[in-house]
């Protein structure tokens, strides 16, 4: 009887311990789940800021600064923005902005695949020598870069033209050092048996690069396009000093032309121009966020 009742009372200890730890659990999840969402909060506060001001009445946007959602939403700020200014609508500033975006993400990656093969798998004299020098060159402010680029792009006369903005993407500069470290890491994960098997079949260095190497690299590949679209779109310091004509304007160039600190600026319109700018950003990271992860994750694993 006695053991009976020893074994019922353990039981009933064992099952208030369960319930105390699942309380115990529950009071961390909920703490840790509530903490997550406060810090998020703060973190896309500006963002929610930013669209809820685009579909705020002009009047209203100061009015009440705190306030995200807007009491009488209204789409004259997307109107008036579209319009853009000296005859120039917002959809010429987007072309713009996708030609350099879109052409400057492909002369990046198309030369960071091409430099980082040669430096995983080539063998050639100082090799780890100018790897280091290329490294180096993350450490370098673009700014130290600005004036003698622009004396030589002035003396070649094309000042106000997309090809200041392309070519030094091409030659390696606004990120590829990056993209370069990056894709070399990749590559050195996949087995060197893979160039003597196709050296054996008879295939050259260019045939494995673009039949075996570049398939293989795609993720690395995409990750680097998708960080070097980013950037490039954002980008406002390049336009700003090669680009003179409003026509030729970025995105980003043709939001702060909006501004007019001698006169009356339609913030209404620069916050509405400034969340459309975003969505190409936005809409491709949601569509290849995999992509992302993946080309991050396995990069440097051996």
């Amino acid at each position: 009887m006695s053991s009976t009742i020893d074994t019922i009372l353990v039981r009933e200890d064992v099952q208030n311990r369960l319930r105390a730890k699942r309380r115990k659990d529950i009071r961390k999840s909920v703490v840790f789940h509530g903490l997550v969402i406060l810090f998020g909060f703060v973190m896309l506060y500006p963002f929610l800021w930013l669209v809820g001001s685009s579909f705020k009445p002009a009047h209203e946007i100061f009015v009440n600064v705190g306030a995200i959602l807007p009491s009488a939403p209204t789409l004259e700020n997307f109107i008036n923005g579209w319009r853009g200014f000296g005859g120039i609508t917002f959809a010429t500033f987007y072309q713009n902005s996708l030609i350099y975006a879109g052409f400057g993400t492909l002369l990046t990656v198309m030369s960071a695949a091409v430099v980082a093969y040669g430096f995983a798998r080539i063998q050639f004299p100082l090799r780890g020598f100018w790897f280091s020098c290329m490294l180096m060159t993350l450490m370098m402010p673009v700014q130290i870069q600005i004036i003698p680029q622009y004396i030589f792009f002035s003396q070649l006369g094309m000042v106000n033209t997309f090809w200041p903005l392309l070519l030094p993407r091409f030659l390696g500069q606004a990120g590829g050092a990056f993209f370069i470290f990056m894709i070399v890491q990749f590559i050195r994960s996949i087995p060197v048996q893979l160039d003597e098997a196709a050296e054996i079949d008879g295939a050259n260095r260019v045939t494995f690069f673009f039949k075996v190497m570049l398939p293989l690299i795609k993720p690395a590949l995409v990750t680097a396009g998708i960080f070097s679209f980013q950037w490039t779109w954002g980008d406002f310091l390049t336009p700003l000093i090669y680009l003179n004509s409003p026509r030729l304007y970025t995105v980003s160039v043709a939001i702060r032309a909006f501004s007019d600190p001698a006169g009356v600026t339609d913030w209404g319109a620069v916050y509405a121009m400034s969340f459309l700018s975003l969505v190409p950003v936005l809409v491709i990271f949601g569509m290849y966020q995999k992509q992302i992860v993946e080309g991050i994750s396995t990069t440097g694993l051996k």
